[in-house]
């Protein structure tokens, strides 16, 4: 027999333990993906991984037959539209699931940069920003799991998707905001002005207090067909900070987010609360048992450590929990 014909990896090893995961990561891609109203494609460098399951008595992994996969997916996908990311890591699941036969999971993640173009609040100056979009899809063979819903009917293999987002903004610490008004009302006393007039004084103007770089990241676990746009996600990250980033900022922008930044204080828990609230709100379409992870990571300005918040829960979890404190609030 030549050598080449003998296939290693199929041979038995020496140790036989099953390995929860082996392939590849760190594979750099370039995807394209289509959007609606005849706009322009988003075009992605996207970072991914693909894992399977290797089973006790086989030695190794085909490595090439995940990239052979990948390709594969990915041609495909430049003669046709392709609107989701997660869907993409989804269908190469399957497919290295067909390639793996001995696989009974296959694992596909990846990460991009997207980038946002805004405009600053006062000068209206054209800018871009920076988040992270990662997805993940996880294929189980039909053996695995007893819902049938949860199925891709075609290929007997039930999908689980992550989509998630990470994004920068700003936060203000309102501890030290009320320590600097406190301070004025004291400072003001002393000159002469009421408590009513100086609350007054105090309550159009923005105080000092010191500042953070937030990053806000939302995860969302949902079954095959559920849809999450990425763009909601980020919407609601930002609005769960004190304010948004800018690249670009003139004096008249500058002042404006500062002042914006310094009327909504927050603290790192109270990002991931509003974050919870917003994800709710927003996605009343999720089935109870999505799973959302949200995370804030505040780096500290006058500390040289960095503060972190973070919520794992079921979205009916978080929907019982936000019921409740609505009824409490109106009994009083």
């Amino acid at each position: 027999m030549d050598r080449l014909d003998v296939d290693v990896q199929a041979c038995s090893p020496r140790i036989k333990i099953t390995l929860t995961r082996v392939g590849v990561k760190n594979v750099k891609k370039l995807v394209k993906i289509a959007r609606t109203g005849g706009k322009r494609p988003i075009i992605l460098i996207s970072n991914f991984h693909m894992f399977v399951n290797l089973p006790n008595d086989i030695k190794g992994a085909n490595m090439s037959r995940n990239l052979e996969a990948m390709y594969e997916v990915l041609n495909e996908a430049v003669n046709s539209e392709v609107y989701d990311v997660e869907d993409l890591c989804s269908e190469v699941a399957k497919r290295l699931l067909e390639r793996h036969k001995y696989a009974t999971t296959a694992e596909v993640g990846m990460k991009s940069v997207y980038m946002l173009t805004r405009k600053t609040p006062v000068m209206k100056i054209s800018c871009q920003e920076p988040a992270t979009i990662f997805a993940e899809a996880k294929a189980y063979r039909s053996s695995r799991s007893t819902n049938l819903h949860s199925q891709d009917e075609e290929s007997g293999v039930c999908i689980k998707k992550v989509m998630g987002v990470e994004i920068a903004g700003m936060t203000t610490c309102p501890c030290a905001q009320e320590l600097m008004r406190e301070n004025a009302v004291e400072e003001l006393a002393k000159r002469g002005m009421s408590r009513r007039d100086s609350d007054a004084f105090l309550n159009s103007i923005p105080l000092a207090t010191h500042n953070q770089r937030g990053r806000g990241t939302i995860s969302i676990e949902v079954e095959n067909d559920v849809k999450i746009p990425v763009g909601k996600m980020i919407e609601i990250i930002e609005k769960s900070m004190s304010t948004k980033t800018y690249e670009i900022l003139k004096r008249p922008d500058e002042a404006k987010v500062v002042e914006t930044a310094h009327q909504k204080p927050m603290f790192v828990e109270d990002c991931v609360r509003e974050m919870a609230k917003r994800v709710v709100e927003s996605f009343d379409y999720l089935p109870d048992d999505s799973i959302i992870t949200l995370t804030q990571v505040n780096e500290e300005s006058i500390h040289q450590h960095d503060a972190i918040a973070e919520r794992v829960a079921t979205i009916g979890d978080l929907r019982r929990e936000l019921n409740g404190l609505n009824e409490n609030a109106g009994v009083a």
